[in-house]
């Protein structure tokens, strides 16, 4: 009995040693219990350091680990669009509400590049690291409290390893905090024209109110590689070493696939396993979208068989256009200053061109000013350029008009059969003739008025 219980212990122990099946592990452990206190510490001591191991290689991963099942089953999305001519070459829920993952960090790039094509950063400049930063979720580059790191290095970590810290250290940088830099990303979003694209953090880790679509990721995907074609080349970074340690891209299709030249993976619980892909072969380009995989192996083989099914359909010559931002926040600014300027500056000329006859009026007489005369029922005099002397004070010698009448002689009566000549003079003559100065003094208390117009010449002429 006791040699056949020592056997069976014996075989236990020997499956548990080599055995990797939970249910196994279990038995010997019961199994262990019932034998000597030297063999049992025997068991203990075989099995501690394989536990150790994995509880600290746990410690370190169980938090970005896959807690699904066999029967995880994320929602899917995919578009696959010819980059040429703007096509879509393939879709499936293209517009349905997706979580975007790690793929928000494309739009955290986007506005990092900006920044750098501005002037503001250089890819050396070191950035802070705040306690918030530090305290991301992996995963991260393991960034400490108070420390720096440089713009490369940040671009590269969320590139290669999709760091978390390095992407709020980025957003705080820009905006100040992570929620007012992912105001500014959602900003963005909508004048790319990512209409359905939705951000409230800079990493991408889970949060109910992120979305985008399968449509957008790839429009993000095109403009990022047509506005900053220099720092796109990051996404095709395989690996880099940062402080003493190789950091490897998520991306294993990079230097698999033929043409393959990034860009970013992506996942969470709730949104699966995601991935945006640019191609190219020969004069051909394509982005592809995939999201909602059940796993990494399983996203990578669906991308795989929609660019070998799709590339040999896309256009060899470009045609559309590049991808612009329809309203920036500078422009947003200062439209209201140009709406408020424009009425200014259609009413300005308006009194000049009102004014400006107004002052001409008086050095020269119109055809109305010409005839008043000849309305009120005064005779003009024999000289035709005088008889338009009382237009403009043709009112006033009315009260007494049979003062000057007996002045007129009866051969000056033909004057009227002769208006146009006389308003041709008027007008072409900038001094007018006045009836005679003699003639007009007994009966017209106005003649001091004319001097506004002219004063007299030597001759007598106004």
């Amino acid at each position: 009995m006791i040699g056949a219980s020592a056997a069976g212990n014996w075989s236990l122990r020997h499956e548990v040693l080599f055995s990797r099946a939970r249910v196994s592990s279990r038995v010997c452990r019961a199994a262990g219990d019932r034998v000597c206190c030297g063999f049992q510490l025997g068991l203990r001591q075989a099995r501690a350091p394989r536990h150790h191991a994995k509880q600290s290689d746990g410690k370190k991963q169980a938090k970005h680990r896959p807690i699904h099942g066999p029967n995880y089953n994320p929602p899917y999305a995919a578009i696959v669009v010819d980059a040429n001519s703007d096509l879509v070459l393939h879709e499936a829920s293209p517009d349905a509400p997706r979580h975007p993952a790690s793929l928000t960090k494309i739009m955290t790039l986007y506005m990092l590049f900006e920044q750098i094509e501005a002037g503001k950063f250089k890819l050396d400049t070191p950035l802070q690291v705040s306690a918030h930063a530090a305290m991301q979720t992996p995963t991260k580059l393991g960034l400490k409290a108070n420390s720096t790191i440089i713009v490369e290095d940040a671009i590269k970590g969320m590139c290669t390893r999709s760091a978390n810290d390095a992407a709020v250290v980025v957003s705080e940088a820009i905006g100040g905090t992570e929620s007012d830099f992912a105001a500014l990303m959602t900003e963005k979003a909508r004048a790319l024209g990512m209409l359905n694209t939705t951000y409230v953090n800079a990493s991408g880790l889970p949060a109910e109110e992120q979305i985008t679509t399968a449509r957008d990721q790839a429009i993000l995907g095109r403009a990022i590689q047509e506005r900053f074609p220099t720092y796109y080349r990051y996404f095709s970074t395989v690996s880099f070493r940062y402080r003493g340690k190789d950091i490897h891209n998520h991306n294993g299709l990079l230097g698999q696939v033929k043409g393959l030249d990034g860009i970013k993976t992506g996942y969470t619980e709730a949104s699966g396993y995601n991935l945006v892909t640019s191609v190219r072969r020969d004069a051909r380009h394509i982005v592809a979208v995939v999201l909602g995989g059940k796993s990494g192996a399983a996203r990578n083989e669906r991308m795989r068989q929609l660019i070998d099914e799709h590339i040999v359909h896309a256009s060899a010559r470009r045609t559309a256009p590049p991808i612009m931002e329809t309203v920036r926040r500078e422009e947003i600014k200062s439209t209201p200053v140009i709406e408020k300027s424009e009425p200014a500056i259609a009413v300005a000329p308006a009194p000049v061109v009102v004014v400006a006859p107004a002052a001409v009026l008086p050095a020269s007489l119109t055809p109305a000013e010409a005839s008043a005369p000849m309305l009120a029922g005064q005779t003009p005099p024999a000289n035709p350029p005088r008889a338009e002397a009382p237009q403009p004070q043709a009112e006033a010698p009315q009260p007494q008009p049979e003062a000057p009448q007996p002045q007129a002689p009866a051969a000056r009566a033909p004057a009227p059969a002769t208006p146009p000549p006389t308003l041709a003079k008027a007008t072409a003559t900038p001094r007018v003739s006045h009836s005679r100065k003699p003639a007009l003094q007994p009966g017209m208390a106005a003649a001091p008025a004319r001097a506004l117009v002219s004063p007299p010449d030597p001759k007598g002429a106004w």
